[in-house]
């Protein structure tokens, strides 16, 4: 993800610096940019749910017991499963069809565009199938597996009270070595 927004950034400034200062330009930045973008979002989405990032509520998820979060989990990590299939027959046929056909600026097949479905299917289908066995062998994981990240809100007012408790110890440790 860090190649291609480093690439895409290289392109497009590039490309402004040769138009306005050369009155030039690169012909296919633009369109490699914009597939550079479609790949970084979709291997975001893979990242994202490796470290359980999608947003998500879990408001009816916190009061049930253990057992019914496990089945919960399972049950939406199940539909998860099965949304990626649709995603990847779907990205499979489009990227069969468009084999031949190629973006007009850069030359390269459109599959490689369509492709990144493919992939992304796959690799969300691995880390949920994954998932799915921490939840049902390893009795332990399941409040691991169902946490939900901290609202930014909460997040600020956490470090605002490590902040503000850092310089407390510090004015009791400067008090103190004073006197």
């Amino acid at each position: 993800m860090v190649l291609t927004l480093a690439m895409m950034c290289i392109l497009v400034f590039g490309n402004v610096v040769l138009r306005y200062i050369f009155n030039s330009g690169i012909t296919w930045s633009e369109e490699m940019s914009r597939f550079l973008f479609i790949w970084m979002i979709f291997l975001g989405a893979i990242g994202a749910l490796k470290d359980n990032d999608h947003l998500g509520v879990d408001t009816l998820l916190k009061k049930l017991p253990l057992s019914a979060k496990r089945v919960v989990f399972i049950l939406s990590n199940l539909i998860v499963l099965y949304v990626l299939w649709i995603v990847l027959d779907g990205s499979w046929k489009i990227t069969t069809i468009n084999m031949n056909s190629t973006a007009p600026a850069t030359g390269l097949p459109i599959a490689y565009v369509y492709g990144i479905g493919i992939v992304m299917s796959i690799g969300m289908g691995i880390i949920i199938l994954f998932n799915i066995y921490r939840a049902l062998f390893r009795i332990d994981m399941i409040e691991e597996l169902t946490r939900m990240k901290e609202s930014e809100d909460e997040i600020m007012e956490a470090v605002h009270e490590e902040i503000m408790e850092w310089h407390h110890v510090q004015k009791q440790g400067a008090a103190g070595g004073e006197r």
